[in-house]
């Protein structure tokens, strides 16, 4: 009987399926172990073969934790809004539903053509108005929530209501707008409703405010800094500029130290955690208050160098500060407003990488320095964020080279107060080697006392005191996209209410464009039925809006990170429709045992969910505060992309090897046109649309064969260099898939790809076929034979270094052991049973097609997948003899193998009696015999 891999794979698959055998129950007496993918976005491409690495690694594990006895969650869904479906379909008109739901067709098909165990029944998708249901039941937590510093958590807004209504707000400790003034209890009863709304506002975890955003005009929508890159959207490529927009904010801010501090509770790449640690950009310091001189406004700086304050020369703001605006001369007004806007087309990624290009203006106000007194010139610059710290730095350029840069290119003044340090030609940074002059009473004082003085100081005087700061702001959470989630929000007046949760989810509605509308609106704008009637608790046409019970819904929709915060929490009870999840099973599954994902998640994803994660922990709904207690970012199989060369100025493509001194310009080629020997097959070349310019080009051949030139990158439709799986499994096989792509080398670190390799592990699998087929691809021929020692070394030995591998997660080396073994039991014509019945377990992880069909072979009427994975049994490694080299005169001349247990006397005896230690002797007795247990024998003659 051959191997024949399509039939084996098409009807397991369909047994899996069927049998629904990996479905996990949320009360067993087992002990669980929860294993998640991040799970992906569905795009019209499908999976290409670099896809799949992490979730092989993940179907691994999850089958060894279920044949160790354990109860496993392994589940899959969609992250199924975003911008592609959008833009799709403001390109065609067709609905993102309907893009979304071909492409989840599409890599459902493809997910189950590799054979993974995921439990299908708890399946989710974002866009589902069945799940973002409950992504809008958490905003609307967030919103009825305020975070109080004293308990160090978040706690229901009523509580505060309840403490305004008692003794104002003078003694709240709250994390809360900057610009909140204090009010006594009958002050707070005195307010109008809507007054109250809005001091609220400036205490939920999620309120309006107006913040500086990404704006993509193109896209028509504020795009989050991982959206943009070297300056314009990821999506497109277009423009984007800064601007002041009002907006849903999440107060990720309030959680910044908690965030920081449980890091050390997660079994995360330290990679990963760094760049954590880095995006919330923990910092002391001092907060100084600088008055603008013949205005009111005063200018409030964070600085982790109070020390240096007699050193500052000029001070700079934010081109969006708010103070620009309001304390520029006249005389300066229009160089302000160019550089306004030339600054606010520039990315705040770009303008924090760009420390070459210094541009600035002065705005001609001036402060007034807290201790001399002195004025100190105001510009402004862009190398200074309006999102972090206070959008203003006292600039300081004898201590600071982005300072010193930018005073030495506009002439500004540069103070000294470093003693016996030369700030000629750089910045002098080391504060653990400062020693301050020249600045009155902190003469003399090294770094930490002069901080310590300062401050005192500063407190004194009323303008300034030491502070933490977080470079961490809080996230924007509205986007001005129709395919999201739509927000549980309509508008009273102008302030925000939220819908009652029993009449959640709020559906998308539909509309007949995807773009904003004429007068600039979100998408939603060209709704027509998108009004909330409070009297019949429903949504209604907007032109009953002027009736009074009818009320505008919000027209912005959530950002993409808003339905993947939380999904691995809804996956543990995904079908309720009651509450986000039972506590029965959020108790039982508690959190994610292993994540595994990619590093590009480190900041974006992670941190929010976390935060999420933990505002849900405040409020009791979920029990513990991190959400995976182990995660693993796998690395990228990149692709081997292939070039054909054009001569600079010719229609003429030259084989690699003939470039010579040519120029030439390397172009892309789909590597489908090129055989595994470089050979580019140019006869489907010129009929292939995609070189239609090409097409009548002359080709330079070296010995009637154009080779192309190779090159490893990141695996992309752009370079044409993408391997699909669905090409791989129907040529190989899924199983041989599933190996290879582990066996290319350890799951974390990035590896090439190259479709030839895999014919290795297919003809392992072939081989191993052959083993439990009498070594032809013949009839069954498992036996009931006694197992050999040899047997027994060989399985127990492959027992061991598997689960070693597994639970180490190298699942490279794992393949090798299991070529290694097949090779040993087909080289001891191993038949047994006993044997090869504990092998197929071990390789089911891997291979569960194969596996599945061999396991039935041998008697088995269920899934290989609930079998207990074998016990390693240590007795079976232990050598029972020795083969003793035997040396005469040092000089090695035979072998014998002896029991190791012998002791000296009965080793020499035995050795001595061997015929051919007689045959070296001749008759004469030897002067010495030296003996090393477990070693060597030497006889000296």
């Amino acid at each position: 009987m051959t191997y024949d891999f399509r039939k084996i794979e098409e009807k397991w698959q369909k047994f899996w399926a069927e049998k629904q055998t990996f479905k996990a129950e949320n009360d067993s007496p087992k002990e669980k172990f929860y294993v998640l993918d991040m799970f992906p976005y569905p795009s019209g491409a499908g999976l290409h073969v670099g896809h799949p690495l992490g979730y092989i690694a993940s179907d691994i594990y999850a089958r060894y934790k279920r044949q160790k006895g354990f109860n496993v969650l392994h589940p899959m869904g969609y992250d199924s809004f975003g911008l592609p479906a959008e833009q799709y379909a403001i390109q065609t008109g067709q609905h993102p539903a309907i893009t979304t739901e071909t492409n989840i067709g599409r890599y459902r098909e493809q997910l189950d053509k590799i054979g993974f165990s995921f439990d299908w029944s708890r399946e989710v998708r974002t866009s589902d108005p069945n799940y973002y249901k409950w992504t809008q039941w958490i905003f609307i937590q967030l919103f009825n929530s305020w975070y109080n510093k004293q308990a160090n958590k978040a706690e229901d807004i009523s509580n505060l209501i309840a403490t305004f209504e008692k003794e104002g707000n003078q003694n709240v400790n709250a994390v809360c707008d900057e610009e909140v003034v204090e009010f006594s209890a009958t002050e707070w009863q005195a307010f109008t409703p809507k007054q109250q709304q809005e001091i609220l506002l400036q205490y939920r975890l999620t309120y309006l405010a107006e913040t500086e955003v990404n704006w993509c005009p193109a896209l028509g929508t504020v795009l989050a800094n991982d959206e943009i890159v070297n300056g314009v959207s990821e999506r497109g490529g277009h423009p984007v500029i800064r601007k002041k927009m009002t907006q849903w904010s999440m107060r990720i801010s309030a959680y910044a130290q908690r965030l920081l501090d449980d890091l050390a509770t997660v079994d995360w790449p330290q990679p990963l955690k760094d760049s954590q640690t880095n995006w919330i950009g923990r910092s002391e310091g001092a907060e100084v208050t600088f008055k603008v001189k013949g205005n009111e406004e005063v200018i409030d700086v964070f600085t982790t160098r109070p020390d240096t304050i007699f050193g500052v020369s000029f001070m700079t703001l934010a081109p969006e500060h708010e103070l620009v605006a309001k304390i520029t001369s006249p005389e300066q007004e229009a160089e302000v407003a160019a550089y306004i806007e030339a600054t606010a087309k520039r990315s705040e990624r770009d303008r924090m990488a760009d420390v070459k290009t210094i541009t600035g203006a002065f705005t001609g106000a001036y402060a007034e320095h807290p201790f001399s007194k002195e004025p100190i010139p105001i510009w402004i610059g862009d190398y200074v964020l309006a999102g972090y710290g206070t959008g203003a730095v006292m600039s300081v350029p004898c201590g600071d080279q982005r300072d010193y840069d930018f005073a030495k290119h506009f002439n500004i003044s540069i103070p000294n107060i470093f003693e016996g340090v030369d700030i000629s030609e750089e910045a002098f940074a080391d504060k653990e080697k400062t020693l301050i002059t020249n600045s009155d009473f902190l003469n003399g004082l090294p770094y930490k006392k002069a901080v310590k003085r300062v401050i005192f100081e500063l407190e004194k005087l009323g303008q300034g005191e030491g502070k933490i700061n977080y470079r961490l702001r809080d996230a924007v959470f509205s986007r001005q996209r129709y395919w999201g989630e739509p927000f549980p929000v309509y508008y009273v007046d102008g302030m925000p209410q939220m819908i009652d949760q029993e009449h959640l989810p709020i559906v998308l509605p539909e509309v007949e464009k995807y773009l904003p509308t004429e007068t600039g609106e979100p998408p939603l704008g060209n709704a027509t039925i998108w009004a909330w009637d409070v009297n019949n608790s429903t949504v209604v046409s907007n032109k009953l809006i002027d009736h009074k019970s009818v009320f505008p819904l919000e027209l912005n929709t959530m950002p993409g990170w808003a339905g993947s915060s939380y999904y691995f929490n809804r996956y543990m009870d995904p079908n309720n429709e009651d509450e986000i999840f039972s506590q029965k099973a959020i108790n039982y599954w508690q959190d994610v045992d292993l994540y595994i994902g990619g590093s590009e998640h480190a900041t974006g994803h992670l941190l929010y969910s976390r935060f999420w994660q933990k505002f849900l922990f405040d409020k009791g709904v979920v029990p513990k505060p991190e959400f995976a207690k182990k995660l693993i970012n796998q690395g990228m199989i990149t692709g081997t992309s292939a070039f054909v060369y054009r001569i600079e100025g010719e229609n003429t493509l030259v084989s690699k090897n003939l470039i010579g001194d040519r120029s030439v310009q390397p172009l892309h080629v789909d590597v489908a046109l090129v055989n595994p020997s470089d050979e580019l097959d140019v006869k489907k070349f010129k009929e292939n649309p995609l070189y239609s310019d090409l097409k009548d080009a002359e080709f330079l051949l070296e010995e009637g064969k154009y080779i192309v030139g190779r090159e490893v990158e990141k695996m992309s439709k752009s370079k044409y260099n993408v391997v699909s799986p669905d090409s791989i499994c129907e040529e190989y096989g899924a199983d041989s898939l599933r190996l290879y792509e582990m066996f290319l080398g350890p799951l974390e670190q990035s590896k090439p790809w190259n479709t030839a390799g895999i014919s290795g592990v297919y003809s392992f699998l072939k081989k191993m076929w052959r083993l439990y087929h009498g070594g032809t691809e013949g009839a069954f021929m498992v036996t009931g034979a006694e197992p050999s020692a040899d047997n027994l070394k060989t399985l127990h030995k492959t027992i061991k270094k598997v689960e070693e591998d597994i639970e180490n997660f190298s699942f490279n080396t794992s393949v090798a052991t299991f070529m290694i073994c097949v090779n040993e039991l087909a080289a001891q014509k191993c038949s047994s049973k006993e044997i090869l019945e504990p092998l197929v377990v071990l390789v089911s992880s891997y291979a569960p097609h194969i596996a599945e069909e061999l396991w039935s072979k041998l008697g088995h009427n269920t899934s290989i997948a609930t079998s207990p994975f074998p016990k390693f049994e240590g007795k079976y490694l232990v050598e029972s003899s020795k083969e003793y080299p035997i040396s005469f005169n040092g000089k090695m001349r035979f072998k014998i193998e002896l029991p190791v247990d012998l002791s000296k006397e009965e080793i020499e005896a035995a050795v001595m009696a061997h015929v051919k230690t007689q045959e070296q002797l001749q008759g004469r007795a030897p002067k010495k015999v030296i003996i090393v247990p477990g070693k060597i024998v030497n006889i000296v003659g």
